[in-house]
């Protein structure tokens, strides 16, 4: 049964890793439905975070796959319940629709979204959340009027410690023995 998967890779800043990462994917033909990619709390690590739709034994032959890239610390995976997970998303729209009363002002509050920006012809909306919440305020707005939408990727971290910090402590015991 396939569902939706975050795959979360740890390693060195080396360039063309990224390259070799998606590499794993597109040889597949699996499709990566967000990246990101970011500093970790460990300094000089790195963190690129993966989300995908595959079978359990998929992404546990993915993760295997990536951790023989060289450069490549280790990588974990994770369902949905076992991580903490939100995107951000932008939607400019026409300053006009605001001044047609009030119903642009009470879908932003509905949407617990926020104003970033205002400018004479348009203004920047921020919304937070799962991509079905951010959706569905893309949804209301292109009722009304858009002009612009962009989401980010997919930001997780793990519901327990950080993982990386226990797989280094085991090779740092493993090594000292």
């Amino acid at each position: 049964m396939q569902k939706e998967y975050t795959i979360s890779v740890f390693s060195e800043d080396m360039v063309g890793l990224l390259s070799r990462i998606v590499t794993v994917f597109t040889r597949r033909h699996i499709n990566i439905e967000s990246l990101v990619t970011s500093e970790s709390s460990m300094k000089g690590i790195y963190r690129f975070i993966v989300v995908v739709t595959v079978n359990e034994a998929m992404v546990e032959h993915l993760v295997k796959q990536i951790e023989k890239q060289v450069d490549v610390l280790k990588a974990f995976h994770y369902e949905n319940d076992e991580i903490v997970y939100q995107e951000v998303a932008l939607y400019k729209v026409p300053t006009a629709i605001f001044l047609k009363g009030n119903h642009v002002e009470t879908v932003v509050r509905a949407h617990n979204a926020r104003i970033l920006d205002i400018e004479e012809d348009y203004i920047v909306i921020e919304k937070t959340g799962h991509k079905s919440q951010t959706e569905a305020l893309l949804r209301e707005l292109e009722q009304i009027g858009i002009y612009e939408f962009t989401r980010s990727g997919r930001v997780a971290i793990s519901k327990h410690h950080e993982p990386l910090n226990q797989y280094l402590k085991e090779v740092e015991a493993e090594v000292a023995q």
